[in-house]
């Protein structure tokens, strides 16, 4: 597994999940942790319903949130941890992205995953989500394909003045993209998931590989899932180390000691990136607190 601390350095950032919560209580976090650069990013998630406690409570629109925070914020590197493809068309869903990143002056990482799709068995909270707003719920194959023509359009969008696609599932004509993104080539683009194929797509196109947080986080099921990458690099003629690896952790307020543990067990085991997500509701100081308790301790123990 590639380790080399001198290219991808160990960082850190927040995530605030929009789930219950006023803009306000949001926007507190997200100031605070501007004024912190020991904090690289910031993240929010992409639902639409409470995946927990009362199903009727306050979830806001994660790209419409991220412009706001956008507009808030100068130094914190933001996006969506990661936005369900599923949810919006691929070249609508580039022109919301480039005016974040428009917005944001450049900050933008572009987070993305496949989105829901149909599960042949188990508890899949996709299905309410999707028939409560009309979308249809895909097949595991297809939401891949789906994701696979998305990451094509999103670049043609960010390096091309016009083009026209035909592709499995969108056509586009005369499709433009004005003003363009801040960056050449535009923003990075990190992928979320873990399963055999959604990594064959991560080894071809994302920058940054990001594993979702418990239970999909131990330190042993991140490596072997790491070779799996690793493997399909390889089949690629790809270097693996240019795909920096990310994970998130839920902190736990009252035991910041077992955050530090599991940040120390991540960056042995290959993670470079590391995102504390916050439970609800948020403490005063609550970025402060990341960095006091869990960020600066793990750096001064020698992990740089």
């Amino acid at each position: 597994m590639p380790t080399d601390e001198n290219r991808h350095p160990l960082r850190f950032g927040l995530k605030t999940t929009p789930m219950h919560l006023s803009y306000d209580e949001i926007l507190r976090v997200w100031e605070e942790a501007d004024d912190l650069p020991e904090l690289d990013d910031a993240w929010l998630w992409d639902h639409l319903m409470p995946l927990a406690g009362p199903p009727g409570g306050a979830v806001l629109e994660g790209w419409t949130l991220l412009a706001a925070l956008a507009a808030r914020t100068t130094r914190l590197r933001l996006g969506l941890l990661v936005t369900a493809n599923t949810l919006r068309a691929p070249a609508h869903l580039g022109k919301i992205a480039t005016t974040v990143d428009a917005i944001s002056g450049g900050r933008l990482v572009m987070g993305l995953g496949v989105g829901g799709t149909r599960q042949p068995d188990g508890p899949n909270p996709a299905v309410a989500e999707f028939a409560a707003y009309g979308f249809p719920l895909p097949s595991p194959a297809e939401g891949l394909a789906r994701l696979t023509e998305t990451i094509t359009i999103l670049r043609r969008m960010w390096t091309e003045e016009v083009f026209d696609h035909d592709g499995p599932f969108t056509t586009l004509r005369g499709t433009r993209n004005g003003p363009g993104p801040a960056r050449p080539g535009g923003p990075p683009l990190l992928l979320g998931g873990w399963g055999d194929r959604t990594l064959r797509i991560v080894a071809e196109h994302a920058d940054i590989w990001n594993v979702p947080g418990p239970p999909h986080n131990s330190t042993e099921w991140i490596a072997e899932r790491a070779r799996v990458l690793d493997a399909h690099c390889a089949a690629i003629g790809r270097d693996p180390a240019e795909i920096t690896r990310s994970a998130q952790i839920i902190v736990d307020h009252s035991d910041p000691a077992a955050a530090r543990a599991h940040v120390h067990a991540l960056a042995a085991a290959g993670i470079r990136h590391v995102v504390l997500a916050l439970p609800r509701p948020y403490p005063d100081n609550a970025a402060r607190r990341l960095v006091e308790e869990i960020v600066v301790p793990v750096r001064e123990s020698g992990i740089v």
